[in-house]
């Protein structure tokens, strides 16, 4: 079975309906490094909050520990749930981890926690009342990057600049790996995903966008770690061949209703 572990959530406060407030979620290939000291972090801040929680871990393809430390971190936290794919594709970890989470609102959290995990709160109510999506970005006014490479950033705003000309007009940063989602969008949204590789970002923003749902940015600071997971010239060739895979996708209607 894929499904290693399910626990209730964690919980300091309730939900109205007694269900889960807030799903995190964590796509994880090969972080057997980072893994560890990142669950910390979170189970240091979550239970300080005043809503019910759950974090999901879904580890896809990983050559390494990853699967072992997730099951081992599951029998010390109780709100932690764990899956595994056995392909790899970032997207595809995502799209498994946010159609098993029970949460009202569902947010995507890359493993290296380079956004601090006590900014969450900024992308949930009361602070954005109704929020639908919501992305972190390191391109809007009030963002602050630390210590990311010259030719890094560079190609990273190119992409972003590419993006907004094929399918996201107006968004400046549709690659950070924050993102939050009302749960209905996110059923409708990622039920609807068709990429598994790292242009999965851009394709569920653009099925968002297309269905009506609003997307507000929210400026982050942002700290570069140097053991990223991205290829960045094998990634960034991918990426730009599937922003047009999206843009046909899309004139076929194939993520319509």
């Amino acid at each position: 079975m894929n499904d290693v572990r399910t626990e209730p959530a964690g919980s300091n406060g309730k939900e109205p309906d007694g269900g889960v407030f807030l799903s995190i979620v964590i796509p994880a290939h090969n972080e057997e490094r980072r893994l560890t000291g990142s669950l910390e972090k979170i189970f240091d801040f979550l239970p300080g909050q005043e809503y019910t929680f759950e974090v999901l871990v879904v580890e896809n393809g990983s050559t390494d520990r990853t699967l072992q430390i997730a099951r081992s971190l599951a029998e010390r936290y109780s709100g932690l749930r764990v899956f595994k794919e056995e392909r790899r594709g970032k997207g595809l970890a995502v799209r498994r981890g946010m159609l098993e989470a029970k949460g009202r609102y569902r947010f995507l959290c890359d493993a290296d926690l380079s956004m601090p995990i006590e900014e969450i709160n900024r992308f949930l109510p009361p602070i954005l009342p109704d929020p639908q999506v919501v992305i972190a970005s390191r391109e809007v006014p009030g963002a602050v990057v630390y210590d990311e490479p010259f030719y890094r950033r560079f190609i990273g705003r190119w992409f972003n600049r590419l993006v907004r000309l094929t399918v996201l007009p107006g968004l400046r940063d549709t690659q950070c790996g924050f993102k939050c989602f009302r749960a209905d969008v996110a059923e409708f949204v990622f039920r609807r995903q068709r990429l598994n590789g790292m242009a999965f970002d851009a394709e569920v923003l653009y099925i968002a966008r297309r269905r009506g749902y609003r997307i507000v940015e929210v400026p982050i600071p942002w700290y570069f770690d140097p053991d990223s997971r991205v290829r960045l010239f094998h990634d960034s060739g991918r990426m730009a061949l599937d922003l047009l895979i999206i843009r046909r996708n899309g004139r076929k209607g194939l993520y319509d209703d």
